[in-house]
């Protein structure tokens, strides 16, 4: 297993010092029920910290790139890079599949190539070069690999089209379309920021923040399918 984490460790470009950390992250639940080793985690609680490491990291790399981009924007990026799909699809540029310590069962049954997996995988990673490294190593890190996914965001505007891809979803699978709402205002009339609520029916889906009405909403929309992916697992 070190030569495998030593191999992970040259792909990820960080220095690792801790290879238990690195080695937790990659344990999966289902490893723990058909092991012996005593005293063995799951990745779960590394993951749920890589989740808030990655939404700071990024949130801060699109403040610094975009000086001029409003919230709205802002978030919709952000919610494009850090979503399931481009999260496992991180995953799959390091390979982390391979590396992956998985029950047989989840093993034999496509666990290494699963969307949700790998994501909840990758947010591990981070976590535990967060822990091991710090900050500015996560940040290295995923700069390198946001900005050619970042690049075909922007080139297909992608992380505008969130309305769209949510009233498909809602029509699709609850046949309602989603209402979106202005719930908030602040600033002076030049400079004011909207606060948007898209919901299906009397349900709230998800919140955005922008500088016009219409970003907002796309916000509002990117929030509502990230909350479909983490719902579906996707």
């Amino acid at each position: 297993m070190e030569d495998e984490l030593r191999a992970l460790e040259e792909r990820l470009q960080v220095d690792i010092t801790d290879y238990d950390l690195l080695q937790r992250a990659l344990t999966h639940r289902s490893y723990l029920n058909e092991s012996q080793e005593a005293g063995l985690e799951d990745n779960e609680r590394l993951e749920f910290l890589g989740d808030a490491v990655l939404d700071f990291v990024v949130g801060a790399y699109l403040y610094e790139r975009f000086p001029e981009m409003d919230e709205g924007e802002l978030t919709a990026l952000r919610a494009a890079l850090v979503r399931t799909r481009t999260l496992a699809g991180f995953a799959r540029q390091l390979d982390l599949g391979r590396s992956l310590r998985l029950g047989y069962g989840e093993a034999g049954s496509g666990g290494r190539d699963r969307t949700p997996t790998l994501c909840a995988a990758f947010e591990a990673v981070i976590g535990a070069v967060y822990l091991d490294q710090g900050l500015d190593a996560v940040t290295e890190l995923m700069a390198r690999l946001m900005e050619p996914a970042l690049q075909e965001i922007l080139e297909k505007s992608l992380h505008k089209d969130a309305k769209s891809e949510f009233q498909v979803w809602a029509q699709g699978e609850r046949n309602i379309t989603p209402n979106y709402r202005v719930v908030g205002e602040e600033g002076p009339d030049h400079a004011k920021t909207f606060t948007v609520q898209v919901r299906l029916e009397d349900e709230v889906w998800g919140e955005g923040q922008g500088r016009s009405k219409q970003a907002a909403a796309q916000a509002a929309a990117a929030d509502a399918i990230s909350r479909v992916e983490k719902q579906n697992g996707q």
